[in-house]
């Protein structure tokens, strides 16, 4: 790993980097970004770029850390609120309104860097296997929490019911970002969210239709 800044000047710098890099990555696509265009971007030269990350491998799974940071921290204060199903529809509907982009529906950030890294190597691959671990890991809590209210059935296997839920996120995000309509997130999260009102005890489902979608622009997965 290239050298972690001791100073404020430092951090800004490599941050400065970091975010270039992030932004060509998600308008053009891992490929075709080279440490020339990040250089640019970022206003420095090789020998910084180098200062601070060890070459472009280096940087590219930096990105994706950081991306992984920016998504959660963005859903931290609904995640930290899943272990109701009142808690897990409003983090759903933030998922809905996050996913839409003005006239366009944007994918998962994560989503698709991974698809784009995970085959490339094991350090890729290992990455995203953290990314996932970290995002699932509120909501199985969650859903634990329920488990001890009464709340979810006893039998239920959260692990499983919780990569359930992710795998309907993520397919739902590359529908609506292939189909560019929300209405496919909204559909794959009914689904999801099917899933849950099953694994409820007897007698305490709440209906409720499918997440909205909010008519703002919104950052986030």
């Amino acid at each position: 790993m290239g050298l972690t800044p001791s100073t404020a000047r430092g951090r800004a710098t490599r941050k400065r980097i970091l975010d270039a890099a992030a932004d060509l990555i998600q308008r053009r696509g891992v490929a075709a970004v080279t440490l020339d265009d990040v250089e640019r971007a970022a206003g420095v030269g090789r020998s910084q770029l180098y200062h601070y990350f060890d070459d472009r491998d280096d940087l590219v799974r930096s990105v994706v850390h950081s991306t992984v940071d920016t998504v959660l921290a963005a859903q931290e204060p609904l995640l930290l609120k899943v272990d109701s199903l009142a808690g897990i529809d409003r983090w759903f509907d933030a998922i809905v309104a996050n996913g839409t982009r003005q006239d366009a529906v944007g994918g998962c950030p994560i989503g698709s860097l991974a698809s784009q890294l995970s085959g490339r190597d094991d350090l890729a691959r290992q990455a995203f296997v953290d990314a996932f671990a970290r995002w699932e890991a509120p909501l199985i809590a969650g859903l634990h929490r329920m488990q001890e209210s009464g709340e979810l059935r006893s039998d239920v296997d959260v692990t499983e019911l919780a990569d359930l839920t992710m795998a309907a996120i993520q397919g739902g995000l590359l529908l609506a970002q292939v189909r560019r309509t929300p209405d496919q997130l909204r559909l794959a999260l009914r689904g999801a969210r099917a899933a849950l009102e099953d694994a409820l005890t007897h007698g305490v489902r709440c209906p409720r239709s499918a997440p909205h979608v909010a008519h703002h622009t919104a950052s986030g997965a």
